[in-house]
This record gives C-alpha cells, sequence and structure tokens, in this order.
C-alpha cells in the first residue's frame, strides 16, 4: 500500500515537471510574446524574462524588437528623363506593436522587402537621372514615406531608407565624363583668361611708373639677367634695350643732315681721228677678221662719228 502511494507520488511529481517544462517560457530582453489562447488573441503583451503559458491551451510568438537592417534588391528602371538604370538600398525598420505584427501581417518582413523594392522602382520613374545622382536625400525622405504609409498597420516603423548605389550604362557614363571634362576645361580657359587680364593690367602700371624713371628698366633688365643665369644654363639670353636703338637713331640723324656731294657728270667721248699717213699707190690690204667665239658677246655698233679717210 505504501509502496503504491510512493509510486503515485512520483508519477504526479514528474507530471508536475514535465508541465512545468513544458509550460516554461523565457522572454529575451530584445522581444516581447505575444499569446494565442485557442487561436484568441491575449490583450496582454508577455514582456523579458520568465513566464507560463497553459500547454496546448495557448501558444506563444516571440517578436523581434530590435532594428532590422534589410538590403533592398537592385531594380532596372527608366527615370523621367528617359534614361536606363539600375539602383540598390538598404532599408532600416523596427517592430513597434508585436500584437500587430503578429495579427495584421503573415510575414513582416517579406511584406516590407516586397514594399521597398515596389517604392524603389516608384521613385526612380518619378525622378530625374540628375535626382538619382546628386539630391539623393530628398529621394530618400520620399521613398521612407511611401513605404512608412501601409507599415504603419502592420505595427512596424520605417527607421530609415538609404539608395545606396545607381548603376549606369556605359555609354552614359562616357558622355557624362566628357561634359565633366568639358566644363573643367572650360572653366581653366576662363581662369587662364582672368590670370592674363589680370596680369596685362599689372604690366601697363609697371610700364606707366618705368616710362617716368628710365633706371628702372635697366634694373629690370639686370633682374632678368639674374633670373636667367640662377638655372646654371649655358645659354645666356640677353634682351636689347630699346632705348638704344632710339639713342643710335638720334645719332644718325646729324650725319644724315650733311650737304651732299653732286656727282661729277661723264664727259662724252671725243671722236679720234687717224694719224696721217704715206701716200701710196695701191691701198695696203686689211688683216683678216678673227674668228668670233663661240660664247662671245656680239659688240654693239658705236654711236660716234666715222673717222674721217684720207
Amino acid at each position: 500500500m505504501v509502496q503504491e502511494l510512493v509510486i503515485a507520488i512520483v508519477a504526479a511529481a514528474s507530471a508536475a515537471a514535465l508541465y512545468t517544462a513544458a509550460a516554461a517560457k523565457i522572454v529575451k530582453q530584445y522581444e516581447r510574446g505575444v499569446v494565442l489562447r485557442l487561436g484568441r488573441l491575449r490583450d496582454d503583451v508577455r514582456g523579458p524574462g520568465f513566464t507560463m503559458v497553459l500547454p496546448g491551451v495557448e501558444r506563444l510568438r516571440k517578436v523581434n524588437m530590435q532594428i532590422v537592417t534589410m538590403p533592398v534588391p537592385a531594380q532596372d528602371g527608366i527615370t523621367r528623363d528617359n534614361v536606363t538604370v539600375r539602383v540598390d538600398a538598404v532599408i532600416y525598420f523596427k517592430v513597434v506593436d508585436a500584437a500587430s505584427a503578429v495579427i495584421q501581417v503573415e510575414d513582416y518582413r517579406f511584406a516590407v522587402s516586397q514594399m521597398a523594392q515596389t517604392s524603389l522602382r516608384s521613385i526612380i520613374g518619378k525622378s530625374d537621372l540628375d535626382d538619382l545622382l546628386s539630391n539623393r536625400e530628398k529621394l530618400n525622405q520620399g521613398l521612407e514615406l511611401m513605404i512608412d504609409s501601409p507599415a504603419v498597420g502592420w505595427g512596424v516603423q520605417i527607421d530609415r531608407v538609404e539608395i545606396k548605389d545607381v548603376s549606369l550604362p556605359e555609354t552614359m557614363k562616357r558622355s557624362m565624363a566628357r561634359q565633366a571634362e568639358a566644363d573643367r576645361e572650360r572653366r581653366a580657359r576662363v581662369i587662364n583668361a582672368d590670370a592674363e587680364l589680370q596680369a596685362s593690367k599689372k604690366l601697363a602700371e609697371a610700364a606707366k611708373e618705368m616710362s617716368s624713371q628710365p633706371a628702372a628698366l635697366q634694373l629690370r633688365l639686370l633682374q632678368t639677367v639674374v633670373a636667367v643665369a640662377a638655372e646654371k644654363n649655358s645659354t645666356l639670353v640677353l634682351p636689347f634695350p630699346v632705348e638704344l636703338l632710339r639713342f643710335l637713331e638720334r645719332a644718325q640723324q646729324p650725319a644724315q643732315q650733311q650737304p651732299v656731294q653732286q656727282p661729277v657728270q661723264p664727259q662724252p667721248a671725243q671722236p679720234q681721228v687717224a694719224p696721217p699717213q704715206a701716200a701710196s699707190s695701191a691701198p695696203t690690204p686689211s688683216p683678216p677678221p678673227a674668228p668670233a667665239a663661240p660664247n662671245a658677246v656680239p659688240a654693239r655698233p658705236s654711236r660716234s662719228k666715222p673717222l674721217a679717210r684720207h
């Protein structure tokens, strides 16, 4: 009899221990427990720590209350200015109402992910390419509002949404690179032109000051020579002062003002008369003419009067 009583007590204790082990639940600090009794939601949400549920009657579902970081898959879209882009983002959210996250939506993580992808494609179609590249803060705020509106009814709060990367076609990248290069070249030319203008003004002021003091030009010449010689060059470029040329020009003017001598006029050639020869009965034969040279220049006929014959 006593033995049967002991066995019954041990069996009851074992059953109680098994029931307690099945009913005992531990809720962590970053979790909240939602209890469903016979399929109906209990009003009290179990906080962190030790709690008990009725096995077979109540069911405890734990909901993570931490901030969840979820990447949004890259979405292909066409911007408002007809440029094909590929944009990916990241979303930060957390559960603020554990009961709504369990009751209102089947899987709040999957729902938030799908809503983020849909909103990202929508925001791409409403924006220009320049906005996606330079005005991301405004797009992030608009994307956050689009996702947060339906997520409030799920007990989920969208903490932040960030666009990570915008992928462009290679042709568009090359076009943007050429545009940036042209803009930088334009700015460089404007800066050079401005520098030339300022330098010309300063040079004009310096020339005005040097015109009042001629010795300043010589000092500037010596400074240039010193600057060139400091480079240890084998060739020395020495500028020739313009004032020296002017001095030489003034020195030549008195010489040009002297009287110029009249050139001697050549006298016309007088006709020559052959000396008288002794009279003879027969004329003396003239020697035969010499053969002309092949390249000889023919003699010009003399304009003088013919010689008188006796």
